[in-house]
Parts: structure tokens; sequence; C-alpha cells
């Protein structure tokens, strides 16, 4: 019996121990977390990714970091220091407080960088199906987030065009079908799924979001409008 109680203190005296080392880092991880943080948005505040020239004003967003991976935050971090062009546009869904530059192509430097315009895919400020990249535990985690019926807009040097979100699927990473021209001008945000799968992810997450019937006629009427002011005026005189 003598023996049992002290196996017993033996192994209280072990459990009160490892919590107390779990407690140590877990309090570690918190201030560590907190400090890479601090340091990624003083990098974030001295260089900001360059804007296109007469690029529209855009209200900055702070990024929510608690849903990005540690290494995504390094890899950002490192993408600082490298040049990267102007952007083609500027991605927003206010629902999740995303807003991020739309850059061409979907290299690494890129897609660490902002989102990335598949190449093959109709420009950002054209009318068929634009298709843009992001990684699954950086600026494209919020997508999970996303549903049918939010909206999104895209931010080109010329306009701002409204699209609301009308379908979720999963796919293949081979399918590419999904980046077909639609019936109306279209967005396809493509990312990994499962969001927080270890590894190289088997499956592609695609959020296709069109531009509302009410809207593109509202854009062409826009656009009349603006064609009519840049001609010349009538003057109702006969010419000979």
């Amino acid at each position: 019996m003598k023996c049992l109680g002290r196996i017993e203190r033996l192994l209280l005296v072990v459990g009160l121990m490892l919590i107390a080392i779990y407690a140590a880092a877990y309090v570690h991880r918190t201030i560590l977390s907190r400090a890479e943080l601090k340091r990624f948005r003083d990098l974030q505040a001295e260089q900001p990714i360059e804007t296109a020239d007469h690029f529209p004003p855009v209200t900055q967003f702070k990024l929510d970091l608690s849903l990005w991976s540690q290494e995504r935050i390094d890899e950002y971090e490192q993408s600082l220091k490298g040049y990267v062009d102007p952007p083609l546009a500027v991605l927003r869904i206010s629902k999740v407080h995303l807003e991020a530059p739309v850059l061409d192509g979907t290299d690494d430097l890129t897609l660490n960088r902002g989102l990335g315009h598949i190449v093959g895919t109709d420009r950002p400020g054209e009318e068929g199906n634009i298709g843009i990249a992001g990684h699954r535990d950086g600026f494209f985690r919020v997508l999970k987030d996303v549903s049918p019926g939010d909206t999104i807009e895209l931010a080109t040097p010329k306009r701002v065009v409204t699209y609301v979100v009308d379908q979720i699927d999963l796919v293949r990473p081979d399918d590419v079908s999904v980046l077909q021209p639609r019936s109306r001008p279209s967005l396809t945000l493509v990312t990994c799924y499962p969001f927080y799968f270890v590894g190289s992810a088997p499956q592609r997450y695609i959020v296709h979001a069109s531009v509302e019937k009410s809207e593109l006629i509202r854009q062409v009427s826009k656009q009349a409008s603006s064609e009519a002011e840049d001609s010349p005026q009538h003057t109702g005189e006969m010419k000979p």
C-alpha cells in the first residue's frame, strides 16, 4: 500500500509538471506570435505594395493574421524584399474584411505577396471570366467564410465592378473547366482545399461570382453616357 501511495504521489507530481510545461509553452507561443505579428505589420508599413498610376484610392484594411499560418507570414515578409509589378486590380470582400492586390501571374513571389491573376483567363477590367488564385493559408483562407449571395468588388484603374457569389465548388487540381467563360461577366476565385490540410492539398476550392443583370445594365448605361459626353456636340445646323 505504501508503494502504491508513493506511485500515486509521483504520478501527481509528474502530471503537475506536465501541466506547468504546457502552460509555459502556451504563454511563450502567444508572446512569440504577437511579436511576429508586430514585426509583420512594421514591414508591411515600411514597404507597401506598389500601385498603378491613377489607381483609385484604396481603404486599407488591417489584415487578420489570426487565420494565416506562421509559414505564410514568414513568406510574406520575405516577399516584401523583392520587386513586383504594380497590381492589375484590388480585390475586396467586405464580409471577411479582405482587401488584397491582384498581381499578374501565379509564381511563388506573386502569391506570397498578394493574389495572382491566372494566365489564360480574362484580365481584370475585361468582360469574361477572370481567374484569381490565392494561398489557402494566407489571403484566401477567408474564403471558407464566404457564401452565395456575398458581394465581391474588383477595382481597376478605370472602374469598380461588383460581383455576387452564385456558386461554390470542389474540384480536382487538374479540372480547369471552372475557368471557362460563363453566361455573364464573372470572377472565379481559386485556392487549395481543405484549408487546414497538412501537405499538398488534394482538391481546389472554387468560388464563382457573376455580375448581376442590374449591375451589367448600369455599367453599360454609364459607359454609353461617358461616350456620348466625349463625342462632338451636334449644333443643329445643316451642312452644305
